[in-house]
């Protein structure tokens, strides 16, 4: 009987719509070509962590900063068909904060447009997620690791403050990971490959900016694990809520 009505149910009341969870970032986020691999941003593998009640869009593109995005037309795609209940997770500022980038944005610049992305979300009924920018592996000689984003990131903790944003503070909990790995051991975590090991980089490749299989892994779990402790609603559509 139980199974009946359920079976019933998108015929009573019309098939339940999904939630989207748009991902808005730069290349520690993103999708990577075919001839990226085994580069890969977090997004990816935290677009597995949800259940068929949920769509996850990847719209993060490597290099933007959060006014190129805007500027080449990605982001008013994505505030066009937002709707209520809509969750929108925001992370720049690897692109914004290098003055030689054509990306670069001044501080007063990457406050105002992170603003935008939130009060434009906020205006479509949507949740907006402020997210800092992702630790780059980079060790002093004497094993500590460097903030690097320092004042990017403490101007997205500014704007979630100042307009009661939920904050994901990856900048801080992704650093916490890379103190405890330690300058070698965090290497298993990036883009380290030795010449001829990978046929994408015939010549190896050394970067302590973009992640492999298991660094997103990891960056995706520090994220899920930050939105379950902040209580946002969106981890109810997490593979099995938790549950084992």
């Amino acid at each position: 009987m139980k199974y009946l009505l359920y079976c019933l149910l998108p015929f009573l009341f019309g098939p339940q719509e999904k939630i989207h969870i748009y991902l808005v970032g730069d290349s520690t986020m993103s999708i990577k070509s075919t001839k990226a691999v085994p580069e890969m941003g977090w997004g990816v593998p935290f677009a597995t962590f949800f259940d068929s009640t949920a769509v996850v869009e990847n719209h993060a593109q490597n290099g933007r900063s959060t006014r190129s995005f805007m500027q080449e037309k990605r982001w008013e795609p994505i505030v066009n068909k937002l709707k209520k209940g809509d969750f929108v997770l925001i992370q720049f500022g690897h692109n914004d904060e290098i003055p030689t980038k054509k990306s670069a944005t001044t501080p007063d610049e990457f406050r105002k447009n992170l603003e935008k992305y939130v009060n434009d979300t906020r205006e479509k009924n949507a949740f907006p997620v402020l997210i800092t920018a992702v630790a780059r592996r980079s060790f002093s000689p004497e094993g500590k690791l460097t903030d690097t984003h320092r004042e990017y990131s403490d101007i997205t903790r500014s704007v979630a403050k100042q307009l009661n944003v939920p904050l994901v503070d990856l900048d801080e909990k992704s650093r916490a990971l890379l103190q405890q790995m330690g300058p070698e051991s965090s290497k298993l975590l990036y883009l380290h490959l030795k010449p001829g090991e990978h046929p994408n980089y015939p010549d190896g490749k050394t970067d302590d900016t973009h992640f492999n299989e298991l660094g997103a892994r990891l960056m995706a779990q520090l994220v899920l694990k930050e939105l379950r402790s902040l209580k946002i609603p969106v981890t109810d559509h997490v593979v099995n809520n938790g549950k084992k």
